[in-house]
């Protein structure tokens, strides 16, 4: 059984939480959800190919793909690899105080860290959404 289609609809129920978190001044939520939503998204493209995807990591998650599938995901999203490192190094920091020097996570993530992730996880999203819909 297939399951890719239940992965990208929690990918976009994280995507939307992310933007509920954002208006409500939840941005290190925000980020994190953000990071969730893209994972999801590639699990289900993974699924889609017949592949499992381990772990947590955006980057190798987007290698682990098909050639042909990455590289047509590449000329779909603009700067598609370096939306993942953004994306991958807001994983643990948004969510734990001792990642960070002081403080907590709530402290170190505003407005704009958390605009600039839904910008990248939406386009990261789309594209992987479209591509399921051609598989």
């Amino acid at each position: 059984m297939n399951r890719s289609a239940d992965w990208l609809h929690q990918a976009e129920a994280d995507l939307a939480q992310a933007q509920l978190s954002a208006g409500a001044g939840h941005h290190e939520w925000a980020c994190f959800a953000c990071h969730q939503a893209v994972e999801k998204a590639l699990k289900a493209l993974h699924l889609r190919h017949g592949q499992q995807s381990w772990g947590h990591g955006l980057g190798r998650s987007f290698r682990d793909l098909p050639a042909e599938l990455a590289r047509s995901l590449a000329v779909e999203v603009a700067d598609l690899e370096d939306r993942l490192r953004v994306l991958d190094a807001l994983y643990i920091p948004t969510r734990y105080p001792d990642s960070l020097p002081e403080g907590a996570p709530t402290d170190h993530f505003g407005r704009l860290q958390s605009q600039d992730a839904l910008g990248h996880a939406r386009a990261l999203v789309d594209a992987i959404r479209a591509a399921l819909a051609q598989a």
